[in-house]
């Protein structure tokens, strides 16, 4: 075939793929009004892994399943927008991790909308003014946001889903590198790269901003400066990407909490999250952690945090393989309940 012929078959392809997201997007008015009459939410995570998971099984290529997965984000997240539009209120400015952590869940459909501090991410969700709130909770290199525990543990809102986000820095700028005189960004990225930066760009200033985002709108005011920062930030304030991936440890991730009024439906494939705070005993810590252990549920996580009511008091942060509903959880908590002072069930979601 010749390269006419391609795009015609091309343009066929696309008449026939229109049609099929719209006829899609018929089914998705529908479900709008099924789900106004029986009061179920418009975002269901769980039903959104079922379909990426059907998706992948069923594609045999040759686009890749990231590929798939992106394009589908979108229609989804399009179909979502025509049953009741979402808005989900995320911390830090545009063009943070955590702005691209929200669309990587969320799609661009959504509304959303930065809020500037953690805090403020839990109240725009509690009042109302968000339908749900996206917080960093782990770095894999910094360790836990302790704002965001602190939070979890006042609140009354629920996880209902994680991201899991691949750091990549990128170095921004409207020059080229060898104009580069000076080098903004936030102190923990200039950290994350601070091996590459020696290596590459040895005579440059370093100078710390209040966020990626505000490094990368001061580089755009100045064709001898650069940002450090994700690639969105470059794609919002007009910055082209000289480097991608600078951060030192290439396995850099950050979680991301997705929060709202109630937390995840079992799947089966599930992870949740509970605080408790031990009596003041000898061994009441190997106590509660030895009631998991009995009942065979598996730790991911486990932090401490200095409590708010009474000094050297610490509530402790786990998360597990397994969901409240489950019969061996559900027993768990109930004795871990009889060894504590306090148990709480901040969430739970499908592992995606």
């Amino acid at each position: 075939m010749d390269l006419e012929s391609c795009r015609r078959q091309i343009d066929e392809i696309d008449e026939k793929v229109v049609a099929l997201l719209n006829a899609r997007a018929e089914v998705a008015l529908q479900i709008k009004e099924i789900k106004a009459g029986s009061g179920k939410a418009v975002y269901d995570p769980q039903r959104e892994k079922a379909v990426y998971g059907r998706l992948l099984a069923i594609s045999s290529g040759p686009l890749p399943p990231a590929s798939l997965k992106a394009v589908y984000r979108e229609i989804i997240s399009a179909c979502r927008a025509l049953q009741n539009p979402l808005k989900v209120a995320y911390f830090g400015p545009m063009g943070s991790f955590t702005h691209e952590a929200a669309m990587l869940r969320f799609g661009s459909t959504t509304e959303l909308v930065a809020a500037p501090n953690i805090g403020e991410v839990f109240s725009l969700v509690a009042r109302g003014e968000a339908d749900f709130g996206v917080v960093p909770v782990e770095n894999s290199t910094e360790g836990f946001v302790g704002h965001t525990l602190d939070m979890l543990a006042e609140s009354e809102l629920r996880i209902c889903a994680e991201i899991a986000l691949p750091i990549s820095q990128c170095l921004l700028s409207r020059g080229s590198r060898d104009d580069i005189r000076v080098v903004y960004s936030h102190p923990q990225s200039l950290a994350q790269t601070r091996r590459w930066l020696q290596q590459h760009l040895p005579d440059v200033e370093q100078m710390a901003a209040s966020s990626n985002s505000r490094a990368a709108q001061m580089a755009a005011d100045d064709p001898s400066a650069a940002a450090i920062g994700p690639e969105l930030a470059g794609e919002i304030y007009g910055l082209q990407v000289i480097e991608r991936g600078i951060q030192d440890n290439p396995d850099n991730v950050t979680r991301f909490l997705v929060i709202g009024g109630e937390m995840g439906k079992p799947t089966g494939n599930d992870k949740s999250s509970v605080m408790f705070t031990v009596k003041h005993r000898v061994g009441s810590l190997h106590a509660a952690l030895g009631v998991l252990q009995r009942h065979g549920i598996n730790l991911t996580r486990i932090d401490s945090r200095p409590s708010r009511l009474r000094t050297w008091e610490y509530v402790f942060f786990i998360d597990m393989v397994g969901h409240p509903e489950d019969a061996n959880v559900a027993e768990a908590l109930a004795e871990l309940a009889e060894e504590c002072v306090l148990v709480k069930v901040l969430g739970a979601w499908a592992v995606e």
